[in-house]
Parts: structure tokens; sequence; C-alpha cells
């Protein structure tokens, strides 16, 4: 099964998360999206896999989601979703995807759901 992981590595939950496939005999493709962003396609299939809307998908507390006004409610989805692939870091993580499914790994023991 191929594992994969948008990982950013000075992010605690994101080693933590990446440590805990690997101890569970895992190689995971591990993919730094802050400087491998992913697409507009792959971002839409990994909200799918996740079933979330953009904003739940969001780091409201970096900077520029204040910056850019992200909290306004009249916003809408294909707005998010560009300020997510013009501003990676608002992407949450770390994120899996494995047997076509994806969990975010906070807390990391999350993605085992996942894994077969």
């Amino acid at each position: 099964m191929e594992t994969v992981i948008y990982h950013n590595p000075r992010c605690s939950k994101s080693r933590a998360t990446l440590q805990l496939l690997r101890d569970r005999g895992l190689n995971p493709t591990v993919i730094e999206y802050l400087d491998d962003p992913p697409g507009k396609e792959t971002l839409l299939k990994i909200l799918s896999l996740l079933k979330l809307q953009p904003r739940q998908l969001m780091r409201r507390a970096e900077s520029v989601y204040q910056e850019l006004g992200l909290d306004n409610p009249g916003l809408g989805d294909d707005e998010l979703i560009q300020a997510m692939l013009d501003n990676p870091i608002l992407v949450e993580r770390p994120i899996v995807l494995a047997g076509g499914m994806a969990r975010i790994g906070r807390p990391p023991e999350q993605v085992l759901e996942i894994l077969q």
C-alpha cells in the first residue's frame, strides 16, 4: 500500500506522525508541502477524501489567515482554495494518504485509522 505524507519537518505533530508511520514499518513518500505544494486537483482530492470543506483544512492561527481576511464568511470555496494554493502554510498538517483514504495527523495516532 502506497502511503504519502504531506509533511512540514518544523512541525512536531508532523515529525511525530512520520515517525509513527516508520515505526509501523512503512516507508511513506514524504512531500514537504511548503516546498512542493499540492496543485488544485490534488488539494480538491484531499478535501474530498477528508470529507472537509476548505475552511476546515485551513490553519486559522496563521498570521496570513488574518492578513488576507480569510475569516470573512462571505468567501467562497474557490477563494479559500486559491488562498491555500497561494499560501501552503495555511494547509493543516500533516496529511497522510493511504488506501484511498486520508487523515490529518492531529493527533498523530489518528492516521492509524487508514493503515491496513
